[in-house]
């Protein structure tokens, strides 16, 4: 039996032995020291819009970190080298222009790469180099200037000219662990914080703008890419829900349908979707202004989802699990990829035509609705409506015998969110 530390603190003070490994007694001297993760893929990322299909993805290694340059054929790898005392990647971020990405690290250094055509090979030597005062959990490029922000114990904006942080933002939170630049209003940044808050920040201000409080802790946060001031939040309580920013006393809407908690949520590019990764097992496409969704795709050893992405030709959606694969599944599973005849256009468009035109049939809306599901989904959403319907009805049966007023009707956009600071 091979001990090995597996868990280490933020500060790096402080290790534990959380999993055994058990090798044969004559492989023990051929062991080699690791260290066992949550999540084999920890970020993907689609954001170098001149090279829409290649894809990035970076994954927690103790030796070295791993880039995957992916296009719809084939695969490239490289090896980036890294410091003595980084250990584990954070985070990666691409630059407006595409040429090159920032990776985040355990060491408190924000590294900046090159990103030529052809990405293959190792990579050992770093274009420039920033060591920040504390640690680094997140990373997100500004989509016009050269400029970026990182979180961790503080948010930190960033200039790509400069090795200090130009502003920084604090708000009584142990730490920030997401970050995410407003597609549409750049100078607006979201973060989720370790408080179970949502904070936004304008990077033109010296102070925060305002947070909102959830029950839960939030998981991962996107921004809507067709509406300004809109932005999606995937939480523990197995819902997503959908904000306005100027008034974050309660959801715009709430995305049900998971079965457990919800891990990811990315925008598509173009239509007003959106797909979600969650712990069971299930990636989910929603319509951002339904409550339930539009697609359940899942496949038989895809394990926990860690990581969705929509790519930005808005026709794949990738997923990172717990069984370190990339999965690549098309946007709308109908839709034929490649070239399409005249003729066989007109008929897609006319079978699209009917299908909306009858959408209120029963029977055709039973069959637009119905999608096969894994066991433990089925058998996980039916005890879900049993759960619901049980504290429905407590809820009904305490206003009955109490005096009127006292058990006051809550709206359901209400009941998930605590408070809103300003």
């Amino acid at each position: 039996m091979a001990h090995k530390w597996t868990w280490y603190s933020r500060d790096g003070k402080r290790a534990k032995l959380i999993d055994y490994v058990i090798v044969n007694r004559r492989l023990a001297g051929s062991t080699q020291d690791t260290r066992v993760y949550e999540s084999a893929v920890i970020d993907v990322k689609n954001e170098n819009v001149s090279k829409m299909n290649e894809l990035l993805e970076v994954s927690r290694v103790q030796d070295a970190r791993i880039g995957l340059k992916i296009t719809v054929k084939k695969t490239k790898s490289l090896r980036l080298g890294r410091s003595e005392d980084e250990k584990v990647t954070f985070g990666i971020a691409f630059t407006v222009e595409g040429s090159a990405f920032y990776t985040i690290g355990d060491d408190k250094t924000i590294r900046r790469w090159k990103c030529e055509t052809p990405l293959e090979g190792n990579i050992e030597e770093v274009v420039s180099t920033n060591i920040s005062k504390s640690i680094l959990l997140s990373i997100s490029h500004h989509w016009r200037d050269a400029k970026y922000a990182t979180a961790g114990e503080v948010c930190q904006i960033w200039e790509e000219s400069r090795a200090q942080p130009i502003r920084s933002f604090l708000w009584g939170v142990d730490s920030l662990h997401q970050l995410r630049f407003n597609y549409i209003e750049t100078n607006i940044l979201s973060a989720r914080a370790s408080d179970r808050s949502v904070i936004l920040y304008d990077i033109r201000e010296k102070k925060p703008l305002r947070k909102v409080v959830m029950k839960l802790q939030c998981n991962a946060l996107s921004w809507n890419p067709m509406e300004a001031f809109t932005f999606t939040v995937a939480n523990e309580d197995y819902h997503l829900y959908s904000f306005d920013m100027r008034n974050l006393n309660a959801p715009m809407n709430v995305h049900k349908d998971r079965t457990s908690a919800v891990i990811d949520v990315d925008y598509s590019p173009t239509v007003n979707e959106f797909v979600s990764g969650s712990y069971d097992k299930t990636i989910t496409i929603f319509e951002a202004d339904k409550g339930h969704s539009r697609d359940i795709y899942h496949t038989k050893r895809m394990q926990r989802i860690t990581c969705v992405l929509w790519s930005n030709d808005d026709k794949y959606i990738m997923s990172g699990s717990d069984e370190m694969n990339i999965r690549m599944w098309k946007a709308r599973a109908s839709e034929k990829l490649g070239i399409v005849k005249e003729r066989e256009r007109v008929a897609l468009n006319s079978a699209a035509k009917l299908k909306e035109k009858f959408a209120a049939h029963p029977q055709i809306k039973r069959i637009a609705r119905h999608r096969q599901v894994p066991r433990h989904v089925f058998n996980a959403k039916k005890e879900l409506k049993a759960m619901v319907q049980s504290r429905a009805r407590k809820e009904a049966n305490r206003r009955a015998h109490s005096k009127p007023g006292t058990v006051p009707y809550v709206p359901e956009r209400q009941k998930h969110v605590v408070r809103e600071d300003e």
